[in-house]
Formats: structure tokens, C-alpha cells, sequence
């Protein structure tokens, strides 16, 4: 595909995008009133749930790996954090595409709309989690620096790779209705190979270059870089750190551009 080409199929999209706005905002605010419905607490849930698991990953973990890694509350929120918006971000966005079928087959509107709602709506979530973090860094006794502005970057390759991901599952999911149970099973294994609670440093040099090929785990070293050492990362390790969700984000769009027309069929 030439440079022209791309650059026309860009300005298409961004064109399609703002013809499109007033549905992307009510279909956001669908979204966010939707998970919450019928609760008590509301959207204090969003803060509340990644709290009470990192109180239980605290308090079974602590002991075996706490007592080696400086700051190990930080440190465990840090991958909670991430992981936490990496999975809600995907499985919610895995089914944004059947979710809608009634729109879609109805209404010619670009299909990737349903699922980047479906990302500012756990963007939302992250964003006030992370206002917790910020809390907890303070309470152990974590200095703050103008380098934790740099957090910014990772945040955004986190962004670009929930949807680079959510494009190929919701896009996969329309065909193959077993994602749902698959991809539960991948969370798993990925949740112990994401160093969550857990320092890799135990580990051999040749097994942490292994951990680098996971794209959630080089997201939550950043993090901890960042906010634990006040270290700005290389710029190798933040190329690599955005190189894997441009390749999710290419890929998916792939997929799209692919099965676009397809997607009605098996609605």
C-alpha cells in the first residue's frame, strides 16, 4: 500500500469519524450508564473493584514476593492497574460488534465506532483508578517527580494497543463465537506471565528478555520505572513499548478493512 493510499484511507476515517460524532457520543454515554445500571454504588465500583483485588493480591502475595521489592504496594498496583484496563478494555470490546448488529445492519456507520466507545468507557474507569494510584504512591511514601508527567506515553501505547486488540477479538468474535471462552483462558496465563506481583529480576537474564516479548508487561515496567525508580526508560525500551500496539493497531484495522462487508452475514 503506497503513502498516498494510506494517507486518503486516514482522511477518510477521520471524515467518516466526524460525520459521526453525535452517534459516538451517545453510544459512550450508552456504555458508561449501562455497566452501571441497576447498582447501588455506581460508579464507585470502578474504583472500589480494582481496590478490594489489590487488597487480596496484597495480602496473599506479600509475603512471598513483598519482602524483596521496595514499595510492593505501589508495585502491585502498578501491574493491577494496567492489567485491569487492559482486560476490561478487550472483553468489553470483544462483543461491540454483535452487541450493536441491530445498528449496524440498519445504519451505514463506521463499525470500529461501537468499539472505541466501548474504550473511552474504560478509559473513564482507568482514569479514576489511576486518581487512586496517585493516592496510594503518596501513602507509600513515593516521591513524586516531574518525570511521572512522562506517563502520558505509556498510557497511550496502553490506548492504542486495548484497541489495536479489541479490533481483532470483536472482528474474530463475529465469526467464532468461542473467543469468549478462549480468551478467558489467555487472561489467565497472561495475568502470571504480566510480573503482577511478581519481581522478574529473580529470574535469569535470558528469561527477562522472554518477559519483553509480552506487550502488557513492557507496559507495566514503564509504569513502575517511572513512579518506583524515577527513571526515564531508554529510548529503546520506548520504542519497543509503542511498537507492539502499533503492530495490534495495524493488524486490526487489517481485519477490518477484510471482513467489513462480511460482518452482516454472520450477525
Amino acid at each position: 500500500m503506497s503513502v498516498k493510499s494510506v494517507k486518503r484511507n486516514v482522511g477518510d476515517s477521520v471524515r467518516r469519524f466526524e460525520q459521526n460524532k453525535f452517534l459516538f457520543e451517545q453510544l459512550v454515554n450508552r456504555d458508561f450508564k449501562h455497566k452501571y445500571k441497576g447498582t447501588v454504588l455506581g460508579m464507585m465500583w470502578s474504583i472500589l473493584a480494582p481496590l478490594f483485588n489489590l487488597l487480596v493480591m496484597r495480602l496473599v502475595f506479600a509475603n512471598f514476593f513483598g519482602r524483596t521489592v521496595d514499595h510492593y504496594t505501589t508495585y502491585l498496583f502498578c501491574g493491577n492497574l494496567v492489567f485491569s484496563y487492559y482486560r476490561e478494555s478487550t472483553t468489553s470490546g470483544m462483543s461491540s460488534l454483535l452487541e450493536n448488529a441491530g445498528i449496524i445492519t440498519k445504519i451505514n456507520v463506521p463499525k470500529y465506532l461501537f468499539l472505541f466507545s466501548k474504550n473511552i468507557s474504560a478509559l473513564i474507569n482507568f482514569a479514576l483508578t489511576l486518581v487512586v494510584f496517585f493516592v496510594f504512591c503518596i501513602l507509600d511514601d513515593i516521591t513524586f517527580t516531574p518525570k511521572m508527567l512522562l506517563l502520558v506515553y505509556p498510557t497511550l501505547c496502553l490506548m492504542i494497543l486495548n484497541i489495536g486488540v479489541g479490533l481483532i477479538l470483536s472482528a474474530m468474535f463475529v465469526f467464532f463465537r468461542d473467543m469468549t471462552y478462549l480468551y478467558n483462558i489467555f487472561l489467565t496465563v497472561l495475568t502470571y506471565v504480566s510480573a503482577i506481583f511478581y519481581d522478574v529480576s529473580t529470574f535469569s537474564e535470558s528469561v527477562q528478555r522472554l518477559f519483553l516479548l509480552n506487550p502488557v508487561y513492557v507496559i507495566i515496567k514503564y509504569y513502575r520505572l517511572l513512579v518506583i525508580d524515577a527513571t526515564i526508560p531508554s529510548l529503546q525500551f520506548s520504542g519497543l513499548c509503542l511498537l507492539y500496539p502499533m503492530i495490534f493497531l495495524l493488524l486490526g484495522f487489517a481485519m477490518y478493512r477484510k471482513f467489513n462487508r462480511k460482518f452482516v452475514y454472520y450477525f
